[in-house]
């Protein structure tokens, strides 16, 4: 009776304002928050309408102020860490992260530095976008120029070698320097800004290297191939985007507001709470809004995955992004500029990179030492043979230069990052949200999958089924009394309560002193008179056969409340949750994946086990939120467990468990503090997440494989002499391109 009692003095979580987010889902060149969090320093923009402290970049570390910026020019997730290395070197920089899905950099500094963030970032060869709006797509000319350039001085190159080869080395040799160019400019831009070791640097090397020692073809072939991959990439790159950038356009940029008879068109940003807005049919929500009309249909594919429209009745919320199908609707603006369904998914997925997953982090320390021992194991291979064994310089430091191409880190460091990415934005377009690869490595090994009831594995709506007055009272004045104490409360059953009284058509006494007690119930003043609703297990005023009538009801599955007047009981009041639709298939999916069930609720053992019997899973009842942390941690100490709740009393088992869920219906502090959400409120997720994982962790271990087969392949066949520098570029382009094609595979994954 617990999730009763002590969830009556609970409210929902407000949502706090944002500032920050106010620019979503576009967001502009630079906004700053102060620590303190004051009006002024909050708000960049008129839109924002609160001084509240609110940090939309994420917990960084350092106490001074946020910056923000979006950039452009990233082709893959080793851009993004250049990025920060070129970033981190700046005096006065506590931290500095970038957000490859949403293409954000995102700096926490002691003083105002956005100058020499913005110089840092454009020597490193990237691009800041515009204050004034975003950047306008490339062109296909401006994105593919150098490599059609590239390629036709190759093929001139080519055919005048077969005329006359003197002239043709010489074009190779235009082809080298044309393509080598932008190549050794990003690679200069790169060692300034703290990172020597780049593909581009090693590149360049290999490049120039190859036309000294007379290989001018094999030298243009090098970087065209080295420019083909890197287009490859950044188009690979993209896709995995798209579920992201797709999500940010969901929102549309304008509303049209209603104000008395007069219809006027504003911007989203300007929209509040409690504006009266008119969406079209087929036309996307801009803001969360309440329902005005009697009834309409809305589909909510683009955020929960679910292909079928869902009909809403007056009164209930729709999510931002949903389209209205068949009619014109009036509805309530209820979400704050920056804080809908849709922002709220963009924030958690920024959250979601810095949660970087273990074998991430590894591969990245894995890399700092890696190049530089490539380029050691290089010039020996040059220097060594030469010097001691008298053997011809020119072969070996052709040698030295493929092993410099053979040896870069591109394919075995995008190998985890492009499958995590991809895993994240295929379980985003199924309406699962996982925050970052940390959490989804941990999906993967869970064993024990503990759910809360009420809301979790039930609708979380319970209806009165019986109404039994005890000592001669008044079944309807009991009832009504219970209705008053109880309302104002946002508990299920507590609503229930008050849902039922309704249909009497008699009104309400008004209450006074309403106070929630813990672990027992609740009590107030009515006409007089203290009235008390509670568990049975907390009242001893029960006589045996009373005592009968509360075992037989629990038996059937149903939680019971006494209700006292005056310290004497006064009625019973039934009431049965019903099961989600999909619980009892989630379930049996678990089954299959070799994933077992627990059940942990506050409800009375009786109702507990009518409940679990129905699924086929263990339980454990009548538990404070203090035992189900306890109950979590005691499974967590056997196997990985994961906690899927909805509610405030919910979230510190979600903490202690290795991976905390939440449903998309549930409270904002179980949303925040769990690490993947279930948007669509659907537990089949459940299943379709570890199987997610565990392809992830399967493409992992597969793009591991190809990188480090491939560079081991071409390594043994360089100092063999049966492979050269354009084939060594293939076994690094080539196995980033494989890598990326195969993280890609998991955008299909059902």
């Amino acid at each position: 009776m617990h999730e009763h009692s002590s969830c009556c003095s609970t409210r929902k979580a407000a949502n706090k304002p944002a500032c920050s987010s106010v620019a979503r889902p576009v967001i502009q060149k630079i906004t700053t928050v102060s620590a303190a969090g004051t009006p002024d320093a909050c708000c960049q923009d008129s839109s924002c309408s609160s001084g509240d402290t609110a940090d939309d970049e994420g917990e960084l570390p350092g106490d001074g102020q946020r910056f923000s910026w979006q950039i452009s020019g990233m082709d893959c997730p080793s851009c993004a860490r250049k990025i920060e290395a070129a970033v981190q070197r700046l005096e006065g920089i506590d931290h500095a992260r970038v957000l490859f899905a949403t293409e954000k950099l995102v700096v926490s500094a002691q003083r105002d530095i956005r100058q020499q963030v913005e110089q840092a970032v454009t020597q490193a060869g990237f691009r800041l976008k515009s204050s004034q709006g975003t950047t306008p797509n490339a062109s296909f000319w401006q994105e593919n120029r150098t490599i059609i350039l590239v390629s036709l001085l190759m093929l001139a190159s080519w055919l005048l070698s077969s005329v006359d080869a003197t002239s043709g080395r010489l074009a190779f040799i235009a082809t080298t320097l044309a393509g080598i160019w932008p190549v050794g400019r990003k690679a200069l831009q790169l060692i300034r800004s703290g990172t020597p070791f780049a593909i581009e640097t090693l590149m360049t090397i290999a490049a120039i290297g190859a036309l000294f020692i007379g290989a001018s073809a094999e030298a243009a072939m090098v970087l065209l191939l080295f420019l083909l991959g890197e287009r490859l990439e950044a188009f690979a790159a993209g896709r995995a985007r798209r579920g992201v950038t797709a999500l940010m356009a969901l929102k549309p940029d304008e509303a049209v507001r209603l104000r008395g008879e007069q219809r006027e068109t504003v911007a989203v940003d300007a929209l509040r709470p409690g504006d009266i807005i008119e969406v079209a049919a087929g036309a996307r929500l801009p803001a969360d809004a309440r329902l005005l009309d009697a009834f309409a249909s809305f589909d909510e594919s683009a955020l929960t995955g679910e292909s079928v429209p869902v009909e809403r009745q007056q009164g209930e919320k729709v999510a931002a992004g949903c389209t209205s199908v068949d009619r014109q609707v009036k509805m309530e603006v209820v979400s704050r500029s920056g804080e809908s369904a849709i922002d709220r998914i963009l924030h958690l997925i920024e959250e979601a990179e810095e949660r970087r997953a273990p074998i991430e982090r590894f591969l990245d320390r894995f890399s700092r030492y890696y190049t530089p021992a490539i380029i050691a194991l290089a010039l020996l291979v040059m220097l060594i043979p030469p010097l001691l064994l008298a053997a011809e310089w020119q072969p070996w430091i052709y040698k030295g230069l493929t092993l410099l191409l053979i040896g870069c880190p591109c394919a075995l460091v995008i190998s985890t990052p492009a499958a995590i990415t991809s895993g994240l934005a295929a379980a985003t377009r199924r309406g699962a949200l996982i925050k970052g690869g940390a959490a989804l490595e941990s999906l993967g090994s869970v064993r024990t999958i503990a759910f809360d009831k009420t809301g979790t594995l039930t609708q979380g709506k319970p209806r009165v089924t019986e109404v039994v007055a005890l000592n001669h009272a008044d079944e309807t004045r009991m009832l009504l009394h219970a209705a008053a104490v109880e309302s104002g409360s946002s508990h299920p059953l507590a609503q229930a309560i008050v849902a039922h009284a309704a249909t009497l058509n008699a009104p309400l006494p008004a209450a006074e002193g309403q106070r929630a007690l813990a672990g027992s119930g609740v009590e107030a003043w009515v006409n007089g008179r203290h009235v008390l609703i509670s568990a049975p297990g907390s009242v001893s005023q029960l006589d045996a056969a009373q005592q009968a009538q509360i075992a037989e009801l629990e038996s059937a599955g149903k939680t019971v409340v006494v209700v006292l007047e005056d310290q004497q009981p006064i009625g019973l009041i039934a009431l049965r949750d019903t099961l989600r639709p999909d619980a009892r298939d989630a379930i049996d999916q678990l089954k299959s994946l070799d994933v077992h069930s627990v059940m942990l609720t506050g409800d009375n053992p009786r109702a507990a086990a009518a409940i679990a019997d129905e699924l086929g899973i263990s339980y454990r009842a009548s538990l404070l939120p203090a035992d189900k942390v306890q109950a979590v941690s005691e499974l967590n100490q056997q196997q990985p467990v994961a906690m899927v709740g909805d509610g405030i009393n919910d979230a510190p088992a979600m903490k202690a468990a290795t991976i905390g869920i939440a449903m998309g219906s549930g409270t904002d502090v179980a949303l925040e503090t769990a690490d993947a959400a279930l948007t669509h409120n659907h537990l089949s997720g459940l299943a379709a997440m570890i199987r997610l994982s565990r392809a992830t962790h399967a493409n992992i271990r597969q793009n591991i494989a190809i990188a480090l087969g491939l560079k081991g392949i071409f390594l043994i066949t360089t100092l063999l002499g049966i492979t050269g520098l354009w084939l060594a570029v293939l076994a690094d382009s080539g196995a980033t391109a494989l890598v990326t094609a195969n993280a890609l595979r998991l955008l299909q994954k059902k």
